[in-house]
């Protein structure tokens, strides 16, 4: 099985091959996992709408700032089981 296409100027090269006795219900499941573990679906997904390059740069703080935070509490969660 193999998916090669260009999207939004993009290529995108997912190969799963199938072994000599495989199921093909196997070969299958394995070539979801790589097309998930490539994020293939949430770049579509992204690249489904415009995004003004502000709008990009707003929500990437946010995730920062978001993972900051999440870092910080964890910190203070261990120092308070100390």
């Amino acid at each position: 099985m193999e998916t090669n296409g260009v999207i939004m100027g993009k290529s995108i090269n997912a190969e799963v091959y199938v072994r000599r006795g495989e199921p093909i219900e196997r070969a299958i499941k394995r070539f979801m996992k790589r097309i998930k573990k490539e994020k293939v679906v949430e770049g579509i997904l992204e690249r489904r709408f415009y995004e003004k390059p502000s709008t990009a740069r707003n929500k990437k703080n946010i995730r920062i700032k978001r993972k900051q935070q999440q870092l910080q509490e964890k910190l203070a969660e261990q120092e308070n089981k100390r």
